[in-house]
């Protein structure tokens, strides 16, 4: 039977496409940051196909009210209409989907080292100026609180961005997107119970504990 333990155990190795797969989405994020980054650039010098870019960016989870509002805004701007600048609420807009998009790819970095460390095979990081400081003690339950934290602070950036442009909102949204935080809130806090009430292996005496 030892050849089919040690299938079952080399199997684990099927999850490296997928960890490759969200390196190649952490480089679109990538892209993705710097074409809005370049946008808001140039939008703060005046280019009004940047800022028409800008205003269609920054409607895309809108209501349809506040969607066709915006879109006539961003044809305005195009099409010799009334010259419009960027505005404090357009420049929060946008820095706070710039802050989604690190955060994003900070969860994204903590699933593909956090999980290929757990499940798939050690990275022998031990001694390395860069390792980091969470690494040294992470395992599937510390991983899953993690995760839960990082997708708490994701979806408070998404609520931000919804209060401080409440009026292109249903009140059904408000609420809806408002609820689905709490539960996410909820949810951590449960899981973080769990695991403070599961037992913990001991560690080696002598080890030093970070």
């Amino acid at each position: 039977m030892k050849p089919l333990p040690n299938l079952i155990f080399m199997s684990r190795w099927l999850q490296l496409p997928l960890y490759l797969g969200l390196i190649v989405a952490q480089g679109v994020y990538v892209f993705h940051f710097w074409v809005e980054l370049v946008h808001l650039v140039e939008a703060a010098f005046g280019n009004q196909a940047a800022l028409a870019a800008i205003y269609k960016s920054v409607s895309v989870t809108m209501d349809t009210r506040g969607a066709q509002e915006v879109a006539a805004a961003a044809i305005a701007a195009t099409q010799g209409g009334e010259p419009r600048q960027l505005t404090e609420t357009v420049i929060m807009l946008v820095v706070l989907g710039l802050i989604d998009v690190v955060m994003i790819s900070n969860l994204l970095i903590m699933v593909i080292i956090g999980g290929y460390e757990t499940f798939v095979s050690r990275l022998d990081l031990e001694g390395h100026p860069d390792q980091p400081e969470w690494l040294s003690h992470v395992n599937a339950s510390v991983l899953k609180v993690k995760l839960a934290t990082a997708i708490i602070g994701i979806s408070s950036i998404h609520l931000l961005k919804t209060f401080i442009n409440a009026a292109a909102y249903s009140e059904k949204t408000l609420i809806a997107q408002t609820a689905i935080h709490v539960a996410f809130l909820l949810s951590a806090m449960a899981i973080a119970a769990c695991d403070r009430i599961m037992p913990h292996p001991e560690k080696p005496a002598g080890k030093n504990n970070h």
